[in-house]
Protein backbone atom coordinates (compact mmCIF):
# COMPACT_ATOMS: atom_id res chain seq x y z
CA UNK A 1 0.00 0.00 0.00
CA UNK A 2 2.46 2.84 -1.36
CA UNK A 3 -0.13 4.80 -3.83
CA UNK A 4 -3.65 4.92 -2.38
CA UNK A 5 -6.68 6.72 -3.73
CA UNK A 6 -9.53 7.31 -1.59
CA UNK A 7 -13.01 8.00 -2.77
CA UNK A 8 -16.89 8.20 -1.82
CA UNK A 9 -19.73 10.53 -1.70
CA UNK A 10 -19.60 14.51 0.15
CA UNK A 11 -18.54 13.75 3.86
CA UNK A 12 -18.01 10.50 4.17
CA UNK A 13 -14.92 10.96 6.08
CA UNK A 14 -12.00 10.37 3.26
CA UNK A 15 -9.89 13.52 4.11
CA UNK A 16 -10.38 12.16 8.05
CA UNK A 17 -9.01 8.76 6.88
CA UNK A 18 -6.25 9.95 4.58
CA UNK A 19 -4.76 11.71 7.76
CA UNK A 20 -5.21 8.93 9.54
CA UNK A 21 -3.83 6.80 6.94
CA UNK A 22 -1.05 8.94 6.71
CA UNK A 23 -0.30 9.27 10.43
CA UNK A 24 0.31 5.02 11.00
CA UNK A 25 1.94 4.68 7.44
CA UNK A 26 4.35 7.61 7.18
CA UNK A 27 2.62 8.10 3.19
CA UNK A 28 2.83 11.53 1.95
CA UNK A 29 -1.10 12.85 2.33
CA UNK A 30 -2.45 14.89 -1.54
CA UNK A 31 -6.28 16.30 -0.29
CA UNK A 32 -7.49 16.86 -4.39
CA UNK A 33 -9.88 19.26 -3.18
CA UNK A 34 -7.56 21.98 -1.79
CA UNK A 35 -5.34 21.60 -5.20
CA UNK A 36 -8.59 21.53 -7.72
CA UNK A 37 -10.98 24.23 -6.10
CA UNK A 38 -9.59 27.87 -7.22
CA UNK A 39 -10.39 31.02 -5.21
CA UNK A 40 -14.32 31.66 -5.12
CA UNK A 41 -14.85 27.92 -5.49
CA UNK A 42 -14.15 27.62 -8.99
CA UNK A 43 -13.54 24.32 -11.02
CA UNK A 44 -9.59 23.82 -12.63
CA UNK A 45 -10.40 23.01 -16.19
CA UNK A 46 -10.24 19.76 -17.00
CA UNK A 47 -7.23 19.34 -19.39
CA UNK A 48 -5.25 21.58 -16.52
CA UNK A 49 -6.69 19.11 -13.94
CA UNK A 50 -5.23 16.42 -15.58
CA UNK A 51 -1.73 17.54 -16.26
CA UNK A 52 -2.15 18.75 -12.34
CA UNK A 53 -2.41 14.74 -11.45
CA UNK A 54 -0.04 13.27 -13.93
CA UNK A 55 2.55 15.09 -11.51
CA UNK A 56 1.31 14.81 -8.73
CA UNK A 57 1.08 10.67 -9.25
CA UNK A 58 4.74 10.78 -10.47
CA UNK A 59 5.71 10.13 -6.86
CA UNK A 60 5.94 6.77 -5.40
CA UNK A 61 4.51 7.17 -2.07
CA UNK A 62 1.09 9.30 -1.57
CA UNK A 63 -2.27 9.02 -0.45
CA UNK A 64 -4.57 11.14 -2.41
CA UNK A 65 -8.29 11.81 -1.54
CA UNK A 66 -10.95 13.10 -3.17
CA UNK A 67 -14.34 12.55 -5.09
CA UNK A 68 -14.91 15.87 -7.00
CA UNK A 69 -18.01 14.13 -8.81
CA UNK A 70 -18.81 15.28 -12.23
CA UNK A 71 -15.45 17.86 -12.57
CA UNK A 72 -13.25 14.88 -11.16
CA UNK A 73 -10.50 13.23 -13.88
CA UNK A 74 -10.67 10.57 -11.31
CA UNK A 75 -8.98 7.95 -13.97
CA UNK A 76 -5.42 9.67 -13.63
CA UNK A 77 -5.16 9.12 -9.94
CA UNK A 78 -6.98 5.09 -10.34
CA UNK A 79 -4.59 4.11 -13.25
CA UNK A 80 -1.05 5.26 -10.33
CA UNK A 81 -2.76 3.47 -7.42
CA UNK A 82 -2.23 0.78 -6.08
CA UNK A 83 -4.78 0.44 -3.26
CA UNK A 84 -8.08 2.06 -3.97
CA UNK A 85 -10.17 2.83 -0.96
CA UNK A 86 -13.81 3.38 -1.63
CA UNK A 87 -15.83 4.45 1.32
CA UNK A 88 -19.56 3.40 0.16
CA UNK A 89 -21.48 5.13 3.01
CA UNK A 90 -25.02 6.33 2.78
CA UNK A 91 -26.69 9.41 2.06
CA UNK A 92 -28.47 9.64 5.87
CA UNK A 93 -24.42 9.64 7.89
CA UNK A 94 -23.24 11.54 4.49
CA UNK A 95 -25.91 14.35 4.91
CA UNK A 96 -25.76 14.74 8.91
CA UNK A 97 -21.83 14.98 8.90
CA UNK A 98 -22.35 17.46 5.44
CA UNK A 99 -24.64 19.59 8.10
CA UNK A 100 -22.63 19.55 10.84
CA UNK A 101 -19.31 20.14 8.78
CA UNK A 102 -20.91 23.19 6.97
CA UNK A 103 -24.08 24.58 4.88
CA UNK A 104 -22.50 23.98 1.12
CA UNK A 105 -23.46 24.98 -1.90
CA UNK A 106 -26.52 24.17 -4.03
CA UNK A 107 -24.04 21.74 -6.28
CA UNK A 108 -22.76 20.20 -3.38
CA UNK A 109 -26.61 19.07 -2.27
CA UNK A 110 -27.22 17.83 -6.06
CA UNK A 111 -24.09 15.89 -6.48
CA UNK A 112 -24.74 14.13 -2.35
CA UNK A 113 -28.22 13.71 -3.61
CA UNK A 114 -27.44 11.80 -6.43
CA UNK A 115 -24.35 9.90 -5.79
CA UNK A 116 -25.65 6.37 -5.81
CA UNK A 117 -27.70 6.57 -9.15
CA UNK A 118 -25.24 8.97 -11.03
CA UNK A 119 -22.06 8.77 -9.21
CA UNK A 120 -21.40 5.68 -7.97
CA UNK A 121 -21.40 3.63 -11.15
CA UNK A 122 -19.50 6.03 -13.18
CA UNK A 123 -16.71 5.66 -10.28
CA UNK A 124 -17.22 1.41 -10.22
CA UNK A 125 -17.01 1.00 -13.91
CA UNK A 126 -13.84 4.20 -13.76
CA UNK A 127 -12.13 1.85 -11.04
CA UNK A 128 -12.66 -1.49 -13.48
CA UNK A 129 -11.54 0.30 -16.17
CA UNK A 130 -8.17 2.21 -14.76
CA UNK A 131 -7.51 0.41 -11.72
CA UNK A 132 -8.11 -3.30 -12.26
CA UNK A 133 -4.48 -4.58 -10.45
CA UNK A 134 -5.66 -2.13 -7.28
CA UNK A 135 -6.79 -3.69 -4.04
CA UNK A 136 -10.33 -2.33 -4.05
CA UNK A 137 -11.38 -1.81 -0.41
CA UNK A 138 -15.17 -0.69 -0.25
CA UNK A 139 -16.34 -0.13 3.16
CA UNK A 140 -20.48 0.88 3.97
CA UNK A 141 -20.24 1.64 7.47
CA UNK A 142 -17.42 3.28 9.86
CA UNK A 143 -17.32 0.04 11.92
CA UNK A 144 -16.08 -2.27 9.18
CA UNK A 145 -13.46 1.12 8.38
CA UNK A 146 -12.20 1.16 12.36
CA UNK A 147 -11.38 -2.46 11.73
CA UNK A 148 -9.75 -2.04 8.62
CA UNK A 149 -7.18 0.97 9.99
CA UNK A 150 -6.28 -1.07 13.33
CA UNK A 151 -5.62 -3.53 11.71
CA UNK A 152 -3.36 -1.73 9.28
CA UNK A 153 -1.66 0.45 12.05
CA UNK A 154 -1.57 -3.23 14.22
CA UNK A 155 0.89 -4.41 10.82
CA UNK A 156 2.89 -1.34 10.23
CA UNK A 157 6.20 -1.58 12.88
CA UNK A 158 8.27 1.22 13.86
CA UNK A 159 11.07 -0.09 11.52
CA UNK A 160 8.80 0.52 8.19
CA UNK A 161 8.25 4.34 9.46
Amino acid sequence: MKRVVIIGRGASGKSTLARRLGDITGLPVIEVDKIFWQPGLIATPREQWVAMQEKLVAGDRWIMDGDLGPYDAVEVRLRAADTVIFLDFSLVRCAWRAIRRSRGRGDFWRWLLAYRYQSRPILRAAIANHAPHAVLHVFRNPRALGWFVSDIAAAVTPVEL
